[in-house]
């Protein structure tokens, strides 16, 4: 029977007898599992970043952008001025598989409180564009349907907009000049942050629609807007809206069978998805890159162990002639580079987690450490350490006795 406490013992004073040796072994499974941990959670924090930016643009969004136009047999290409409230008004009514529609018609102003300027987007839509968003109020109330149809100087603002010009303080029933124009603000957006294309959120004023086109951008024909955002009922919803919205348009916009749409219908939230799932497979891959350097650090200890069988060839004879076995001898040399493995996973670890909270102090990445990814690079780092172990430890295993202790 095997004495594995005995052996276990044999084993850690053979790896003490030898300090700096081990402890240069153990060097290519402490930077393995370092980096393996570290890439890792750059890896989860880039995809879970991505993943909020994802959240924070809506669910289940189609966006509708106008297209190229024809006259005479001629297509003009470019987005040509195509979509109408009264398109966005229709796809509300008539498309059973759409909850929300928000047309949007957007410029760059500058706007003024006291002795304050700031420039950013102003986009006039409707009400339900806090729907299609899934953006709450920090403060204040919606602007409403009424106001759409008065073409009311109302307006909600985002915070960057309020840290600039009310630096952060309550803006709501305050009064905003747009373009010279008066308008009060009747609410604050809550704070949205980057979108996934790196833009500003909260960088923004909402006006209602009428208001916008009748007061401050103008349009080139009457009720124009530049883009229609639709929040379908459910994502299993969005090829159903997608088809009633083609549907809808043609038939509104007077396109023949055979003649190409003047609009395009995106699906966002499609688009997002695939994003983020590429997210996620860079962060795999992060982690298989990293993981390269513990092969590596276990080919390093393979190499070291054999060195270890060939200087203690006298040491084995004498072990196998007192009456140690097969299995003494491979035992002793596995145990002895899975302790190695196994210290330089733990170092590795500590390592890992101090990269990755440096690396997201100083370059102010998001890293996320989880406990999976530390049990991965552990384990791995174990069986590393068992399977570079091996070879020597059956190397070692097959000695004679009486050659071993020949050896010199």
């Amino acid at each position: 029977m095997i004495n594995i406490p005995s052996t276990i013992k044999i084993s850690l004073k053979a790896l003490m007898a030898n300090k700096m040796r081990s402890a240069l072994t153990m060097l290519g499974i402490i930077i393995g599992v370092g980096a393996v941990i570290t890439m890792l959670a750059v890896g989860t924090g880039a995809s879970q970043r991505i993943s909020e930016q994802i959240s924070s643009i809506g669910s289940n969004l189609l966006m509708i952008l106008p297209g190229a136009t024809s006259a005479s047999g001629v297509r003009t290409g470019g987005a040509q001025p195509t979509l109408s409230l009264a398109d966005a008004d229709a796809i509300k009514r008539e498309s059973t598989a759409v909850s929300y529609v928000a047309p949007d018609l957007s410029e760059i102003a500058q706007v003024l409180y006291g002795n304050q300027n700031w420039s950013t987007a102003i986009r006039g839509t409707t009400p339900d564009i806090l729907q299609v968003r899934d953006w709450q109020l920090a403060a204040g109330k919606p602007f409403t349907e009424q106001d759409v149809k008065s073409a009311a100087k109302v307006c909600l603002v985002g915070q960057t907009v309020v840290e600039n010009l009310f630096g952060g303080s309550d803006p709501v029933g305050k009064i905003l000049r747009i373009k010279k124009v008066p308008f009060t603000i009747v609410g604050a957006l809550s704070k949205k942050g980057q979108s996934p294309t790196g833009q500003d959120q909260d960088d923004i004023v909402y006006v209602p629609i009428t208001t916008a086109q009748k007061k401050l951008i103008g349009t080139t024909f009457p009720g124009m807007v530049r883009i229609i955002m639709v929040k379908a009922k459910s994502t299993e919803a969005l090829p159903d809206a997608e088809k009633q919205i083609t549907e809808l348009l043609r038939q509104r916009h007077h396109i023949a069978t055979k003649q190409d749409n003047d609009f395009t219908v995106r699906n966002l939230t499609q688009f997002m998805q695939t994003q983020e799932e590429s997210a996620k497979v860079m962060a795999v891959l992060l982690g298989a890159i990293a993981s390269v350097s513990l092969i590596v650090g276990g080919i390093g200890i393979m190499n070291i162990m054999l060195v270890s069988v060939t200087e203690r060839t006298r040491e084995i004879g004498i072990r196998m002639a007192v009456g140690a076995r097969i299995w003494d001898i491979r035992l002793q040399f596995i145990i002895e580079a899975l302790t190695l493995s196994l210290i330089g996973g733990l170092i590795g670890i500590v390592i890992g987690i101090a990269s990755s909270e440096i690396l997201s102090s100083l370059a102010e990445w998001p890293t996320i450490i989880s406990l999976s990814s530390i049990f991965l690079a552990f384990g791995f780092s174990g069986l590393v350490g068992i399977f570079f172990g091996f070879y020597p430890a059956y190397k070692a295993s097959l000695l004679n006795p009486i050659d071993a202790l020949r050896y010199e």
